[in-house]
């Protein structure tokens, strides 16, 4: 828990006790970069305006050594601080003022999640790497190659949205779907962090050699659609 705020931390130090969490607290960017280190979390929350290091740098330098869930969870409520978080590697985004247990029901979630990409993990056999033309996914290494090169900036979310269309190539999903699948959970924050998402998945993978495309299906969602 990321936070100069020490009245917050303690807020929401009760109401994860009490499921059951054990919290570490850091209340600058430079601290939490160090606690991720040391600490090893299974979760971060992350506030953006902190002393020495705000919350955008730390997340950038977080991400560096560690995929776990980072909830960005601050003040600045507009849509592009919000594409700002997801694009620099968060996972989830709450504005506050904030319900505490609204905070503590998306951790729930997004470590039910984590516990079940782990398990799907565990249990990969040689079917893991998935080929679409000139596209391949293998999520034991959770490496993307396009025509034959490895893309290496994309991010976890990013491989595992692109994972679920190509295991599901030519059908489509409504934004609300695709968060149930991917995400797991029921996105309180709205859809708009599946556009992102997308965007950022179409401008890493665009190639004149695709044979493919993830398509825009107006006032219903997406397809990974093979041509």
């Amino acid at each position: 828990m990321v936070d100069d705020d020490k009245n917050i931390c303690e807020l929401l130090k009760l109401y994860l006790v009490k499921e059951g969490y054990q919290v570490v607290f850091a209340y600058d960017g430079s601290e939490a970069v160090t606690k991720a280190k040391e600490e090893e979390p299974n979760i971060i929350i992350l506030d953006v305006m902190m002393p020495i290091i705000n919350g955008w740098e730390a997340c950038k330098l977080i991400r560096q050594f560690t995929d776990v869930p980072i909830i960005m969870l601050t003040a600045l409520d507009t849509l592009e601080n919000k594409v700002q978080g997801l694009n620099i590697g968060a996972d989830d985004y709450i504005v506050k003022p904030f319900e505490p247990v609204e905070v503590v029901a998306r951790i729930n979630a997004h470590l039910r999640r984590e516990q079940n990409n782990k398990g799907e993990q565990e249990t990969a056999s040689e079917n893991s790497e998935v080929v679409v033309d000139n596209l391949s996914i293998n999520m034991e290494t959770y490496e993307v190659r396009l025509d034959g090169k490895l893309v290496s900036d994309l991010k976890p979310k990013e491989i595992q949205l692109l994972h679920f269309f190509l295991t599901n190539k030519n059908q489509v999903f409504s934004r609300e779907q695709l968060l149930d699948k991917v995400w797991g959970y029921e996105y309180f924050g709205g859809t708009r962090t599946v556009d992102v998402h997308i965007k950022s998945i179409r401008e890493k993978l665009s190639s004149k050699n695709n044979k493919w495309e993830i398509k825009t299906i107006w006032n219903v969602g997406y397809k990974f659609e093979v041509k």
